[in-house]
């Protein structure tokens, strides 16, 4: 019983979202694609002609803004274990990209090029169970960051949604070993009363 008041809850709270109407209004696939914006204002991570690799790109709300920026010039490559739409401009890789087979065609679509710049909004299945959810999102935080120093080339920067909580500061500490400047950033289109934020990471050591 009081899962299905949760999910009311959440559900009311969607339906009224401001940044929700906001997307539906402006055409984004998602609320997140304002988080992005925001940062990206801010820090300016991608530009015309840079190469985006994006983990855990579906539904595509961030794939969806970065793509007409980067151009022609510039390379959107996304991924994730979930089915998306195609997006112009945008290679899209369905599979878990910590299996071979969808690593190397990620590598195969960055080609001779490396990545200006590694995004991720990826967030695990919530259980309710904070401890396993921490740990599980922790996870793919670490993965994301793992990938990043693969593919970067050096002054390259990296973007990832972490949740504070048990091994955050152990995460930005490594983040900071990888990274000359990093950032923590809570946009506004993030909830005020969500865990989350965005490390943003510049300046890749290579």
């Amino acid at each position: 019983m009081a899962r299905s008041k949760t999910s009311k809850k959440w559900l009311d709270e969607h339906v009224n979202d401001p940044y929700v109407k906001k997307a539906q209004a402006d055409g984004y696939r998602s609320r997140a694609s304002y988080k992005l914006l925001e940062i990206n204002n801010k820090d300016k991570l991608y530009s015309a002609g840079s190469v985006v690799v994006d983990l855990g790109s579906a539904p595509g709300g961030w794939s969806q803004i970065v793509a007409p920026v980067v151009g022609d010039k510039g390379k959107v490559i996304a991924s994730d274990i979930l089915p998306m739409d195609s997006i112009i401009g945008v290679d899209f890789i369905q599979g878990d990209f910590t299996e071979e087979a969808v690593y190397d065609a990620i590598l195969n679509a960055l080609g001779d090029r490396k990545a200006d710049v590694v995004i991720s909004d990826m967030a695990p299945n919530m259980s309710g169970v904070n401890t396993t959810d921490q740990y599980s999102s922790m996870y793919l935080v670490e993965l994301a960051l793992d990938m990043a120093r693969n593919v970067l080339r050096a002054n390259g920067a990296f973007c990832a949604k972490v949740f504070q909580g048990v091994g955050y500061e152990e995460y930005v500490k490594d983040v900071r070993s990888s990274f000359k400047q990093v950032f923590v950033r809570k946009p506004a289109a993030s909830r005020p009363r969500s865990r989350e934020v965005y490390l943003v990471a510049k300046g890749f050591k290579g």
